[in-house]
């Protein structure tokens, strides 16, 4: 299965903007969930951000925390070919993977506007980063490199946000397209678009990453996104090319993975949705799901005990055309769609019993062309 994203044809999208045990790494995960700060107080939105692929740039947002409507702040050059933008767990930095560049661009967000300032020079990757998140304690980022086969490793200077490389990259599975990381920090997850997934131990000390015994496990086909739900319970994989969703249990001990019964799970109505993105609401109750090929957003409910996923009623919701990244900002309140085809971005309420999807108005102008991925930062109150 061929498809064209940005300027390439190739075979194969964390809310992190709170300090929060079940912060994703990030469609950081781009993709990626949000929630509480685990230490007292609610968490309230504040800001989104879009990387565009072929505007080469990354639009700012305010996020109005009643309505979880957008207006826009303004937008930064980035670099060449951004997919990935992802922030830091304090809302300090924000960091973005540029494809056709192979660099990571960084960028400190002003507490009061949203916008974007340039930090130094872009950092070089490996060959083709599809996506950058950062770890929960905000010391280390990783990078998925998918034309090279690796994940890079890096420390942040937690003063500049400045990216330091820390040793060298580490072998994944075959096309490395997202990684996401569990909410302790001790384990990372890379799909790889050969049909795995790959896992890691993280050193505490270093960032260093080791391979899990049997490590990397199967999936679906063509898995592009990852998360990991709040709890760090479960991992959850969205596959493109066969429009499912894989879903695993995580050994608390060593991060091996076990498929959960039942899974893979069908993302949408049809073989032919393209399951692009994944992501987990911050109270770990609903999972939602980017569908490209059919335009629209699946929705299901976690089994808490299981991991298991059953449809909410009403689903799939429909979004923009050619959805290629969904989040949940930090309240569980909003989800967002970044809509790679008609350059926009998808506001939606989530029903706190139900989770289902209301739309907030029309869609907002993504402010650049072929927004790739979406995420919020939030603030502590």
């Amino acid at each position: 299965m061929k498809r064209v994203r940005g300027s390439r044809i190739r075979l194969v999208f964390l809310f992190v903007g709170c300090v929060q045990a079940g912060c994703n790494g990030g469609v950081g995960n781009n993709g990626g969930g949000g929630g509480n700060n685990g230490g007292g107080g609610t968490s309230s939105p504040q800001f989104a951000y879009v990387a565009n692929n072929s505007s080469n740039n990354v639009s700012a947002f305010t996020i109005n925390a009643s309505t979880g409507a957008l207006t826009y702040v303004g937008s930064v050059p980035a670099g060449t070919g951004p997919r990935s933008v992802t922030v830091d767990p304090t809302g300090t930095f924000a960091y973005v993977a540029n494809d056709a560049s192979n660099n990571i661009s960084t960028f400190t967000i002003n507490a009061s506007s949203g916008a974007l300032t340039p930090v130094g020079s872009p950092v070089a990757t490996g060959s083709a980063p599809n996506w950058v998140t950062v770890e929960p304690s905000r010391k280390f980022a990783y990078v998925a490199n998918l034309l090279s086969n690796t994940v890079s490793v890096f420390t942040i200077n937690p003063t500049t946000g400045a990216l330091t490389v820390a040793g060298l990259p580490v072998a994944t599975g075959t096309h490395p397209e997202s990684v996401a990381v569990d909410p302790t920090g001790r384990f990372a997850y890379v799909a790889n678009g050969e049909g795995t997934v790959s896992a890691f131990t993280i050193n505490p000390s270093t960032g260093a990453l080791t391979p899990v015994t049997n490590s990397p496990f199967a999936a679906g086909g063509n898995p592009f996104s990852a998360t990991v739900d709040p709890t760090g319970r479960f991992l959850y994989v969205a596959n493109y090319a066969s429009s499912n969703v894989s879903a695993f249990t995580i050994n608390p001990s060593t991060g091996a993975l076990t498929a959960v019964t039942g899974s893979p799970f069908l993302s949408g109505q049809f073989s032919g949705d393209f399951t692009y993105s994944v992501t987990v609401d911050p109270s770990g109750k609903f999972t939602y799901v980017g569908n490209y090929g059919s335009n629209s957003i699946s929705a299901f409910t976690i089994n808490t005990n299981t991991g298991a996923l059953t449809a909410i009623s009403g689903s799939p919701f429909a979004a923009g055309t050619s959805p290629q990244s969904v989040t949940v900002d930090s309240s569980g309140k909003f989800a967002y769609v970044a809509n790679f085809n008609s350059n926009d971005v998808s506001v939606f309420t989530i029903n706190a019993s139900s989770g289902a999807l209301t739309p907030v108005g029309s869609p907002v102008p993504a402010a650049g062309v072929s927004p790739y991925s979406v995420i919020t930062a939030g603030k502590i109150q």
